[in-house]
């Protein structure tokens, strides 16, 4: 199947590093998802394998430990807002994610949504068909436009309640927006109940000498998905007090080498920069 080309391009090339991950790194994998070998369709597998010696440049490895690392931090934490009691799960450009395929028992019980524009939720089920995947039953997809409504405008019309404790993942998006927009989704979030919480990613300033920032921004601009919003984390940090989150936690390289990269191979690179933080309401 051909990509549907008014759907996201970056949500495409995400699922490709997901499952380039599964195919050519070493065990334990930073994040198990043979799922999105499956959902890319049976010529994935050749096309990935048939392209090893791009994926295995030391830009293309930073920026797949990058991808993989946000999902399985975001799911470790996931994991723990559940057993504080939160009940519903919400992914912001959720792309072609599949942890609703994927998700342990730990995860049954809760309300999983997964927010995007309508022409990515369109070739993703158009994927899931051709790979013949049925969404579990506590999975629902929402077609929210934002350039049409905001996001809590978008979630009422969805019939979301807004009054559960909810874990939100906000995973290679803040990027793509403007401040305005990113500020109105924090300002939202945070008066979700307290114990909801937030994991997202942001790009710092580009330096190619730090993390291949200025190739991955050049293309992300070629598929027509620039990057406009750029934060250190002093910056970001200052946003989410701002917006009334507290107990906010940075994914430090340091911390991601103890707990995620120490025990496996070397054959990804322990990230060079800070880009994911979580916070709770």
């Amino acid at each position: 199947m051909e990509p549907n080309q008014a759907a996201s391009q970056t949500a495409l090339g995400t699922a490709y590093l997901r499952a380039a991950h599964q195919l050519l790194d070493g065990e334990p994998r930073l994040l198990d998802d043979p799922t999105a070998v499956t959902l890319l369709g049976p010529d994935a597998p050749g096309r990935i394998q048939a392209n090893a010696d791009s994926y295995r440049r030391p830009v293309a490895e930073a920026l797949r430990a990058h991808v993989v690392l946000r999902s399985r931090f975001a799911e470790d934490r996931l994991a723990e807002a559940v057993s504080r009691g939160v009940t519903q799960y919400i992914l912001l450009g959720a792309g072609l994610d599949t942890f609703a395929f994927r998700q342990p028992l730990w995860a049954q019980s809760l309300r999983i949504l997964e927010v995007d524009h309508p022409q990515t939720q369109l070739f993703k089920h158009q994927l899931m068909t051709a790979a013949d995947l049925t969404p579990p039953p506590n999975v629902s997809y929402l077609s929210i436009d934002f350039e049409r409504e905001s996001l809590q405008e978008g979630l009422l019309r969805h019939d979301v309640t807004l009054d559960e404790p909810t874990f939100f993942a906000w995973l290679g998006v803040t990027m793509y927006l403007r401040e305005p927009a990113i500020d109105a989704v924090l300002n939202f979030v945070s008066t979700f109940p307290s114990g909801s919480e937030i994991v997202l990613t942001f790009a710092q300033p580009p330096d190619d000498k730090a993390d291949g920032g200025a190739w991955v921004a050049a293309r992300t601009a070629a598929m027509n998905e620039p990057m406009i919003s750029f934060f250190t984390p002093a910056a970001m940090e200052i946003k989410l007090r701002r917006a009334g989150f507290s107990g906010i936690d940075f994914l430090s390289p340091k911390e991601s080498e103890i707990r995620y990269f120490s025990q496996r191979p070397l054959d990804l690179p322990v990230p060079k920069r800070t880009a994911i933080v979580a916070a709770q309401v």
